[in-house]
């Protein structure tokens, strides 16, 4: 039976008149809440410093021993469960960052590492401290990863010097910002692609000539592989390749028991920002985010631990771990 005309009007102003007073109590409510605040939030298990920064510029390819503040690797409050125990690591860019947070994890999970580093000794012998105080071995390396024969040489001396290899963790990189696509140059682009993606291929290559079933495979991807950067062209190129790579990587490498994973973080506190930015941009890095400030390296290294670990994702491969502080 079809509904009056009288009645369907009376029908639709009660709901419009309902619908009206909806808006005005929410709008009231609105202009009465305390506007919401701009400070960052903490999340953690202990307090972050947030920008603004000292406004610095470190020369290429920058350490850490001169970031202030200093960047925070070691997580106090992340117990070991020998979830890497007897495991043997090599970690490119190992010397700072990311990489040193995730070399002092795998020490504090049980696996004898290898960092690889270009020219920061210092940072390097850092890191070798920290792992050792963690009471594992590691073993120092320092060359270019954009070599194939180093890379090859870093492997063969992992294994020579700790026994085997079982896993992997891609990390070195370049990035050098660039504001206008013709200002980026024919040899900058080079570096770039040669350090962010040849230096995986040969590293991988190398590597899984020996690894056993059960070993893995972890690459550094980044946020701008998934979004892009207007000024990373070529960072962004190469991080979204890596993502590429590693889902193909794992499926060619799925038959042998070799597991291959990447994590893609946002902006992290490492010395590789205040090496590429100007000073002023480093004092806001990491402001933009919804977290309104960059990770430390202690709040990514647990994801390489967990993709690592064949006690935890040992049904986890081509996967894209994605730590992006809210984006």
């Amino acid at each position: 039976m079809t509904q009056p005309p009288a009645t369907r009007s009376r029908a639709g102003e009660a709901t419009a008149k309902r619908q009206r007073a909806i808006q005005t109590k929410t709008n009231q409510r609105e202009k009465s809440a305390s506007k919401p605040t701009t400070k960052a939030p903490q999340t953690g298990a202990r307090i972050y410093p947030v920008p603004p920064f000292r406004k610095q510029h470190l020369k290429k390819p920058g350490l850490e021993a001169s970031l202030d503040p200093a960047p925070m690797f070691d997580a106090p409050f992340y117990l070991g469960s020998k979830k890497l125990d007897g495991k043997i690591a090599l970690i490119t860019g190992g010397d700072s960052g990311i990489g040193r947070a995730v070399a002092v994890l795998f020490a504090r999970e049980g696996a004898d590492v290898a960092i690889v580093h270009l020219d920061e000794e210092k940072d390097a012998n850092t890191t070798r401290d920290l792992v050792e105080n963690e009471g594992r071995k590691c073993l120092v390396i320092a060359g270019d990863v954009r070599k194939k024969a180093f890379c090859e040489t870093a492997v063969s001396r992992t294994i020579k010097a700790l026994g085997t290899l079982d896993v992997l963790v891609n990390n070195a990189a370049f990035q050098l910002h660039t504001r206008a696509l013709e200002d980026l140059s024919e040899e900058h682009f080079d570096e770039t692609l040669r350090t962010n993606l040849y230096g995986y291929f040969f590293l991988s290559q190398a590597a899984a000539r020996h690894m056993q079933p059960g070993s893995a495979i972890v690459n550094t991807g980044s946020v701008t592989g998934l979004m892009g950067s207007k000024n990373l062209l070529d960072y962004s190129m190469t991080k979204g390749g890596i993502h590429a790579y590693t889902r193909a990587l794992a499926a060619n490498l799925l038959e042998r028991g070799i597991r291959v994973n990447a994590v893609a973080p946002g902006p992290v506190w490492t010395p590789l920002n205040p090496a590429d930015k100007e000073a002023d941009d480093v004092s806001k890095f990491g402001s933009d985010t919804p977290m309104k400030r960059p990770a430390q390296p202690e709040e990514i290294a647990p994801a390489y631990v967990f993709l690592a670990s064949p006690h935890c994702s040992s049904y986890i491969t081509g996967e894209i771990l994605p730590i992006v502080g809210g984006y």
